[in-house]
């Protein structure tokens, strides 16, 4: 039991800035088993946002609330997957042989493309939450936990199936040689919170012809988070021989825009 208790203190206070009051400390053995609890940090922040945009939209303007929204979804992970976004940027981006991207990477200042990619990333986020915030109900916004619960999902699974691009060196030797079994159970924490959010806005007034929503979106939201995750990693990793730390925050940012996409997608064909 104390395991688990500390592998999830550690997977709230690495990726998040819940006030958790625990020091267990952060081996690598203790990282690689607090993946597991990774969906669970992306269903407490997810339940956060859904709670201020609906919160915010009830006495804002869509675009208002939806920038406060983004805002609380920032300061909520402490902008740790933003920064490896554009560190990401910075190197892939720069069209440098490998070595010279991992350098760049490496490098703690943000150069011309990290900054873009970070204003068109938060300006894409902020558009897709506000056409939410303006189409959902209130008792729809808890699908807004799918993005931040799958999203994690797939770090644990890049983690365990692509090598890491520094060898030993960097953050991201601490995960190395996670076992499917992470992935798997990852996965099924994940689905089973990833229903009850699905589930959530019936327990909240939505009548039974809202199910199709519900429905799509519990089901498209993984498929398009493998998919999407697949591609990019799969991209990134053969042009650097592997992922760093930097690419799986990267990762999570470019899945969160991507499931949000599809939010907005299903709500204009169901609504």
């Amino acid at each position: 039991m104390r395991e688990h208790r500390d592998a999830a203190a550690a997977a709230f206070q690495f990726l998040s800035r819940f006030p958790v009051k625990s020091d267990p400390g952060f081996s690598p053995e203790l990282l690689r088993r607090s993946v597991l609890f990774y969906p669970v940090v992306g269903a407490a922040i997810g339940l956060c946002v859904a709670a201020g945009a609906a919160l915010t939209g009830w006495v804002l303007p869509a675009w208002p609330a939806a920038v406060i929204t983004l805002i609380l979804w920032v300061g909520l992970t402490g902008g740790l997957h933003l920064d490896g976004w554009m560190d990401s940027a910075d190197g892939l981006l720069s069209y440098r042989p490998r070595e010279r991207i991992l350098e760049i990477m490496k490098d703690s200042r943000v150069g011309a493309m990290g900054v873009l990619a970070c204003v068109l990333l938060l300006l894409l986020k902020a558009s897709l939450v506000a056409a939410l915030i303006e189409g959902y109900a209130y008792y729809e916004l808890p699908l807004l936990l799918l993005p931040a619960i799958w999203s994690r999902w797939y770090m644990v699974r890049a983690m365990v199936r692509y090598p890491i691009a520094r060898g030993n060196e960097g953050l991201a030797a601490s995960f190395a040689g996670l076992a499917p079994s992470h992935e798997r159970r990852a996965l099924a924490i994940a689905a089973l919170l990833s229903l009850a959010a699905a589930a959530a806005p019936l327990a909240l007034g939505a009548g039974l012809d809202a199910w199709p929503l519900h429905l799509a979106a519990a089901l498209l939201l993984p498929a398009a988070a493998l998919a999407s995750g697949t591609v990019a990693a799969r991209r990134i990793s053969s042009r650097l021989g592997g992922l760093t730390g930097d690419v799986y925050g990267a990762l999570n940012e470019l899945l969160e825009a991507v499931l949000l996409l599809v939010l907005v997608l299903l709500q204009h064909n169901f609504m």
